[in-house]
């Protein structure tokens, strides 16, 4: 169990950033007088926290400052530097900022208050946005919550509100209007899944350019390519990173909705499934531990129904946009670790599959054997 724990553990440490080049003090000051300058001089900043736990790619600070004459517990989100040979290949903060005001004017999804966008970098070193700090709790990923958490201590009538909360948290993000969402539109000659798909193709490719390729991607790609379902005319604003692990809730209800930098727009299976992905992929860790975790939580009946019930909207074509969820997530796992190799964290493998933590359930996925031997 520990084994496996700590694989986990690794995998998101090795995300993270290195180890940030600005120190709190220096971003107290420069914050204070970027602040200073937009709210005037009664406004400022008295503290600046790096949190440990830090995001899968850009930088999270934690500021306490005055605005407008009040207090204010800030976040602070970072493109990182490019010496910490970041995640994904590029980082449009001012994007994000703009794309979550856009969410927050046109639905009821529950989002922090945004303050300031900046995407000039001269201030903190990078470009960066500002937000009030949301209440709430979040299913942890380190441990990851199915390990035991708030979540497996709570009762099955709890989870199942938990359920239906965060998919009409999906509802309500796919009822936003694409006018004004200011996402990259498909090439003329593409549907918004196939643009998806290229899409992911170019970071796998810039991931793999080094020459190290996974067999077990490449095998994923022909799979997808190869059972691509046919799109209706309905594509959606997806989230795109739509997990419970970027939700915050008040006992059991979302409270905000966090980290945009996958949003797309596509067919709304890409969330649902998403959503239904990853849990299995904590569960499944869980189980390789010789844990019980949460087998009838978030599973692919339970998304399905309550996202009928919600929106009138019958997911379809599960099997193909789970399959896929997990080839997008196989992708990025294998950036994290090429990225710790590129590190000296990690030593490549001699099968470049070993990268993948998720590999088994990738290669039953393909063969057609996962869903049926989940009871």
């Amino acid at each position: 169990m520990s084994s496996l724990a700590s694989d986990a553990d690794e995998g998101r440490e090795i995300a993270r950033p290195t180890q940030s080049q600005r120190e709190p003090e220096w971003l107290r000051d420069r914050l204070d007088a970027w602040i200073k300058a937009r709210a005037g001089d009664d406004a400022g900043v008295t503290e600046v926290v790096l949190p440990s736990a830090n995001g899968m790619s850009s930088e999270t600070l934690l500021a306490e400052a005055v605005v407008d004459g009040r207090p204010e517990s800030l976040v602070v989100r970072v493109a990182p530097l490019a010496a910490s040979d970041p995640v994904f290949p590029s980082y449009d903060l001012d994007g994000q900022f703009k794309l979550i005001e856009h969410v927050s004017k046109t639905t009821e999804v529950p989002v922090p208050r945004l303050w300031w966008s900046e995407p000039d970098a001269e201030a903190l070193g990078a470009p960066f946005f500002v937000m009030s700090r949301a209440e709430g709790r979040v299913p942890p990923d380190v441990m990851p919550y199915t390990f035991g958490s708030w979540v497996t201590e709570a009762t099955p009538e709890e989870r199942a509100e938990m359920v239906r909360g965060s998919v009409e948290v999906l509802g309500r993000i796919h009822a936003a209007p694409l006018d004004g969402a200011d996402l990259e539109p498909p090439r003329d000659d593409e549907t918004p899944l196939r643009a998806h798909l290229r899409r992911l193709r170019e970071f796998y490719d810039w991931t793999s350019r080094d020459g190290i390729s996974a067999p077990l991607i490449e095998r994923a790609f022909s799979w997808v390519e190869a059972n691509l379902p046919p799109e209706n005319d309905d594509p959606v604003l997806c989230w795109g990173d739509a997990r419970i692990g970027n939700i915050m809730y008040d006992g059991f209800t979302p409270t905000a909705v966090l980290d945009w930098e996958m949003a797309a727009v596509g067919p709304r299976e890409l969330d649902i499934a998403w959503m239904i992905f990853l849990h299995r992929f904590f569960q499944d860790i869980t189980e390789m531990a010789g844990m019980e975790g949460l087998p009838d939580f978030l599973t692919r009946d339970q998304v399905a129904a309550a996202y009928l019930a919600e929106t009138g909207h019958q997911p379809s074509n599960l099997d193909f946009y789970t399959l896929y969820s997990a080839l997008i997530h196989a992708v990025v796992m294998y950036r994290i670790q090429t990225r710790a190799i590129h590190f000296g964290q990690a030593e490549a493998p001699e099968d470049p599959d070993d990268m993948i933590m998720h590999r088994k359930t990738l290669e039953a996925m393909l063969d057609g054997e996962y869903w049926g031997a989940i009871k």
